[in-house]
């Protein structure tokens, strides 16, 4: 059985994956790596050592604290429990419009922030 903070590691790596437009084969590259593993280490099948978790920040342009991002430290946590409520890292097109909003320079970012504010408050 995976270990929930292994498919939360995990899901942080293929989110920063996506966010900078590398592919699965890329990222094994710049590790070492076949890209099978990098697929394992994504979902949770295998877990990453601190050593090849060390790779994946530098290689992902990120620290080695990223990946634990997000985990509630206060609750305990259990093998089913969920890490991301409906697995946004997961949804490809939610993950597709954040990179797209960070390729928008930022004073243009910061309107259609505030755009996208005062329309979801009004829906």
């Amino acid at each position: 059985m995976t270990h929930p903070v292994d498919v939360h590691v995990g899901k942080r790596i293929r989110h920063r994956r996506w966010l900078v437009g590398m592919t699965q084969q890329q990222l094994a590259e710049k590790v070492g790596i076949k890209f099978q593993q990098i697929q394992k280490y994504e979902t949770g099948a295998n877990r990453v050592s601190a050593s090849r978790l060390w790779d994946i920040a530098d290689a992902l342009d990120v620290s080695v604290g990223f990946f634990f991002n997000g985990i509630d430290t206060d609750q305990p946590m259990e093998p089913e429990a969920e890490t991301v409520p409906g697995d946004i890292l997961g949804d490809k097109e939610a993950l597709d419009l954040v990179r797209s909003y960070y390729a928008i320079p930022e004073h243009q970012r910061r309107r259609l922030f505030e755009l996208a504010r005062v329309l979801s408050d009004v829906a």
